[in-house]
């Protein structure tokens, strides 16, 4: 029996506010649904009972096949540029919004599924998920929440027990994902094929939802467009600085809230090189590594392109303040990274190093073909005395050696002892990222239904800065056997 002493209020503000932006919609029956994971501290952060929700009833409302109190489940609309090219009609093809809930830290927050079957935006697919690619929203989300990183979570992730037709058959699942909200940079674009009125809507109510500071100014909208920037400048260079790639940066896969969203065809890099791309669709390089401050950029000028009527009533004046707005962004990201870069190098923001030099470093790891992740590891152990490490990241150790000095000078102008600064650095180099190959690995045996390997990473990836005996098969680079590797957006 449920009872509401054991389930979170639903709400339904989405669906109450904004008209036309939805499609009512119910999940898929699923005859036989499993629990593979759940996530017992997010499900008591948002006021569910772990315990019910592995109950057969709790299940059932992980896939959307029992109706709490509340829900009123939809299919949000939203248009997108994907690789460039416009969609105006998008949408959740595979997914549901079951409604809001207010968490224990008083934050409203999305409970979505994702493979919960067809929906009136499907466009010919078949609504389903594999297994593999839903863990793999948890693996990732979970690591990067771990790394500091803003990202939607996954609450739980239920087999069907049924197999679904992609390039082979695999084990279906759905993923409940949690959210401060749904909303993307594609729903403006959506609201936009509308009229003018939804795209006030939308913005007022995001602004309500994530920006509550700005509701009732006369300039909201622009202070909303400026707001947004920030959060996805400070996003971005938290992406660069651990070496993550999106891997498909369309525009209705950038939030709002500045969140990271949609783990399909991501990946770490590993040796460094800002041309670096993963994803098996991605033949011209749109969203490799480097390029993604680039790309943000693009997409929040598809952003600003919404909002022009909402900026100025004279069309030629609103698109000066949004060109004047945009062109901000590089400015943005580049003191958001160089913060970054700063901290990953023992640096305070008054020590006297220049931006070239975090340039300069990348360029030697980039020609001495140097792993990201390790290199910036080792770093720390110069800084207390010890090259070794970083030397036999090197075929020439002595490049590196040519490099160091004036980063050292500029380290030693800090009061603090060096072991200090050094474990400060490792508070922010991660020992351990989600290796491809490992997480690969892992996502193959859990599909099989050994859960085993799945778990061992997560202990150790969500431990990501802390360097532990025994587990250096978790920080070797990915082995040249895997050579050609590519990401898939398991649709």
């Amino acid at each position: 029996m449920t009872t509401i002493e054991r389930v979170p209020a639903f709400e339904n503000t989405f669906a109450r506010d904004l008209a036309d932006m939805f499609e009512p919609w119910a999940a898929t029956v699923v005859e036989r649904p499993e629990l593979l994971v759940l996530q017992d501290d997010l499900a008591t952060e948002l006021g569910f009972d772990p315990d019910w929700l592995r109950t057969a009833d709790g299940v059932r409302f992980l896939v959307g096949n029992l109706e709490l109190p509340g829900m009123q489940t939809v299919a949000q609309g939203y248009a997108g540029h994907q690789f460039g090219g416009f969609s105006p009609r998008l949408g959740d093809g595979r997914a549901l919004l079951l409604g809001e809930v207010i968490d224990t830290n008083g934050a409203r927050r999305d409970v979505h599924l994702k493979g919960s079957g067809r929906t009136r935006f499907s466009r010919g697919g078949d609504g389903k998920a594999a297994v593999g690619p839903m863990l793999r929203e948890y693996v990732i989300g979970e690591a990067m929440r771990a790394l500091g990183i803003p990202t939607t979570r996954a609450l739980a992730v239920v087999a069907t027990n049924e197999l679904i037709p992609r390039d082979e058959m695999l084990p279906g699942a759905v993923l409940c994902r949690i959210a401060a909200s749904h909303l993307r940079v594609g729903s403006f674009q959506y609201a936009a094929t509308m009229s003018h009125d939804h795209v006030r809507r939308l913005a007022d109510y995001a602004i309500e939802r994530h920006y509550p500071h700005l509701a009732g100014t006369d300039d909201r909208h622009l202070a909303f467009f400026h707001a947004v920037m920030n959060v996805q400048a400070s996003l971005i260079a938290k992406w660069m600085s651990v070496g993550f790639i999106h891997g498909v940066m369309n525009t209705d896969n950038m939030t709002i809230s500045g969140e990271t969203i949609d783990y399909g065809p991501c990946a770490f890099m590993d040796t460094y090189s800002p041309t670096t791309v993963f994803s098996s669709i991605d033949h011209q390089g749109r969203y490799a590594y480097g390029n993604q401050p680039h790309i943000a950029q693009w997409n929040l000028a598809r952003l600003a392109e919404t909002l022009l009527p909402l900026l100025h009533p004279d069309k030629d004046e609103s698109i000066r303040i949004a060109t004047e707005a945009i062109n901000e962004f590089p400015a943005l990201f580049e003191r958001q990274w160089e913060s970054s870069m700063r901290a990953k190098l023992g640096l305070t923001p008054d020590s006297p190093a220049q931006a070239g030099l975090f340039h300069s470093l990348l360029t030697l790891f980039e020609s001495h073909r140097v792993d990201f992740t390790n290199g910036m590891r080792a770093l720390s152990d110069v800084v207390r005395g010890r090259r070794e490490r970083m030397h036999a990241l090197f075929d020439m150790p002595l490049a590196f050696d040519a490099w160091v000095r004036p980063w050292l000078d500029a380290v030693n102008t800090d009061t603090r002892d060096a072991n200090d600064i050094a474990d400060a650095m490792d508070t922010v180099n991660p020992a351990y990222i989600p290796r491809n190959h490992v997480v690969e690995t892992a996502l193959a045996a859990a599909s099989k239904g050994d859960l085993a390997p799945l778990d061992s990473l997560m202990d150790v990836l969500l431990d990501p800065f802390h360097e532990r005996d025994g587990l250096q098969d978790y920080a070797r680079p990915m082995p040249s056997d895997w050579e050609g590797y590519q990401t898939f957006c398991g649709t």
